[in-house]
């Protein structure tokens, strides 16, 4: 993932930011931290909530946990006020402060001020 592909979904997140619409956006989790940051930097006054997610495991290997995140997005999309979040395993992370513990194979959350 590069800032060329997060330009890209930038895009398309302001083309359906028109409809006035909860967003979702599935996406890998080994960058998706940076994804939401970038569009957190660039989407300054939102009305509507942004939620990223993803799955450790991938959709198709046995354990996924792809559609349990996609479940859970879909109903903490209806629920979250305005901004960017990463939602997965059961929980709700602002995006400024998540961070990916690849050691435990998990989302955390963070104290550090994102830059």
């Amino acid at each position: 993932m590069t800032d060329d592909d997060r330009a890209l979904i930038l895009g398309i997140v302001r083309g359906v930011l028109t409809e006035k619409a909860p967003i979702i956006v599935t996406h890998g989790t080994d960058t998706m931290v940076e994804t939401g940051r970038y569009l957190e930097r660039a989407l300054i006054e939102l009305a509507v909530p942004i939620v990223l997610t993803g799955a450790m495991t991938p959709l198709g290997f046995e354990g996924s946990d792809g559609l349990q995140n996609l479940t859970e997005s879909l109903l903490a999309v209806r629920l979250l006020s305005p901004g960017i979040y990463v939602v997965i395993h059961g929980q709700i992370f602002p995006v400024g402060r998540v961070r990916k513990d690849r050691e435990r194979g998990r989302f955390a959350w963070t104290t550090e001020v994102p830059s």
